[in-house]
């Protein structure tokens, strides 16, 4: 009985005995792998996307090294282009620090057993060096900075068109900022970046873009005046004034200011007056004989009021308008024509054969034999395209001999006009050329009360020598007559 419970005894100390050194091995080997991972960093540890599993600090140290002799910089333009500067071109190598060192102090060696589980990734402030100018050097050469790649930006401009000007956009081109890249690439190459990506700021602009207001308004101004037609209600087809004129008479200054030339506005009034004013003209006329004869002179016509028209055109010019109108006239016709502008109601006078005639919308309504001024006295009346200006009842005519009351008074030209002759008892054949009249037409009593019933104001009237003369007298002149010669002074 007592060897057994010695045999027990013994198996309890040997058990013990046992145990402790079990203890005293896993103690040792827990020590010995902590002094391990004192030096060593922790399974799963990652830097900067390295793997250190398990290495000292110099062996990190070196891969770190391998990674960042491995460094590739990238730099993306706008457009998408990508491009990629390798580290030894530029001379990039690692510069070893303490920071490898820090991070493996911080581990806990102790919690080794815990500290093998799991991915442990840490940001390392890796330093560097690197040749700026080979980089700068590395930048010129891209192909984005080469001068076959190279767009440069376009202003926004106006643009004549055959409808007027147009705004034609600014383009951004791709013109990159040498210096401000080099100066980019340098900041991200020093903080150890792999990627640049170029934004809006380092390209060039162009200086004037596609909302530039100046721009803007000057279009707004010009194609005011180059979308404004005036169509004239002048002539027998009338006159249009549009663009194709008006673009000529503008200046567009470097500033995009827009400038009307008035003094091509007032060529132009005058191209019109020239074109269309009839008063004086010589015109073809189918006499009641059923010749012809050319007759000119007189107050009869279109006349364009220059002053009026040009205030009134500037005014309009500016509009954008289509605006349909007359010439302002300060004289009108009857007929919009620059040939021939007389209509079919009209008094024809014909001083050769003594004889006048009125016609009403083409037929003849009445007739009648005349005396006319005395040619031999030169008091000849005067000739040339008139109209009626006034009628007056019971005139009395006075002039520097005379004094002469007439029943009808139809006045054409400066005091000379058809009036009743009591005293004569004939007419027409060639009284007037040495008992005419002092330069009236003188009728007979019932042809003039007729003629004074249905002959209207404003009716023309076309009177015309078939020979000949000369007009001397101050009526002449005044009236502009078509045979007015001016007296030469003795």
């Amino acid at each position: 009985m007592k060897k057994q419970k010695s045999a027990a005894k013994s198996a309890l100390i040997i058990a013990g005995i046992s145990l402790c050194f079990l203890l005293i091995a896993l103690l040792a080997c827990y020590f010995c792998t902590a002094s391990f991972y004192a030096e060593h960093f922790f399974p799963g540890t990652v830097l900067n996307g390295v793997s250190v599993d398990k290495m000292t600090v110099e062996e990190a140290e070196d891969k770190v090294a391998q990674e960042v002799a491995d460094y590739i910089f990238n730099i993306e333009t706008r457009d998408g282009d990508k491009y990629q500067i390798i580290g030894p071109d530029i001379d990039y190598t690692y510069v070893p620090g303490s920071e490898i060192s820090d991070i493996l102090q911080l581990q806990d060696h102790y919690s080794w057993i815990s500290g093998r589980k799991g991915k442990k990734e840490m940001d390392l402030e890796v330093s560097a060096t690197y040749n700026k100018q080979k980089l700068d050097k590395m930048v010129a050469q891209l192909p984005c900075f080469q001068s076959d790649y190279i767009q440069k930006p376009k202003d926004a401009y106006l643009r004549e068109t055959d409808k007027g000007y147009e705004l034609v956009k600014a383009e951004a081109g791709n013109q990159i900022r040498l210096e401000d890249v080099q100066k980019l690439a340098r900041k991200a190459v020093s903080m150890g970046e792999e990627k640049l990506e170029l934004t809006d700021d380092v390209y060039e602009e162009p200086k004037v873009k596609s909302n530039d207001k100046t721009l803007k308004k000057a279009l707004k101004n010009i194609n005011a005046y180059l979308h404004t037609t005036i169509k004239y209600d002048v002539g027998e087809k009338g006159e249009v004034l549009d663009s194709t004129r008006i673009k000529e008479w503008l200046t567009i200054g470097a500033d995009y200011s827009v400038t009307l030339d008035e003094s091509k506005v007032t060529s132009y009034i005058q191209y019109l007056a020239s074109k269309y004013n009839t008063y004086g003209d010589v015109r073809v006329f189918k006499t009641s004989l059923g010749d012809k004869v050319k007759i000119g002179g007189g107050d009869y016509g279109w006349v364009i009021d220059k002053e009026k028209e040009k205030a009134q055109l500037l005014k309009e010019i500016k509009s954008g308008e289509t605006i349909k109108r007359e010439p302002v006239f300060n004289q009108t016709a009857e007929v919009k024509s620059e040939t021939y502008d007389i209509g079919n109601t009209y008094v024809e006078v014909d001083y050769t054969n003594q004889h006048m005639y009125f016609y009403e919308n083409g037929k003849l309504k009445l007739e009648s034999d005349i005396v006319t001024g005395n040619i031999s006295r030169n008091n000849g009346s005067p000739d040339g395209v008139y109209k009626i200006v006034y009628k007056q009842r019971d005139a009395t005519l006075v002039g520097e001999t005379y004094a002469s009351d007439v029943d009808y008074f139809m006045v054409f030209a400066y005091n000379v006009g058809f009036h009743d002759a009591s005293w004569r008892s004939e007419f027409g054949q060639e009284i007037y050329k040495t008992s005419g009249s002092h330069g009236c037409i003188n009728m007979p009593g019932a042809k003039a009360e007729k003629l004074y019933q249905i002959l209207p104001t404003g009716t023309p009237v076309i009177a015309y020598y078939r020979e000949p003369v000369e007009l001397t007298a101050e009526n002449a002149r005044i009236s502009n007559a078509y045979s007015y010669v001016k007296k030469e002074q003795s």
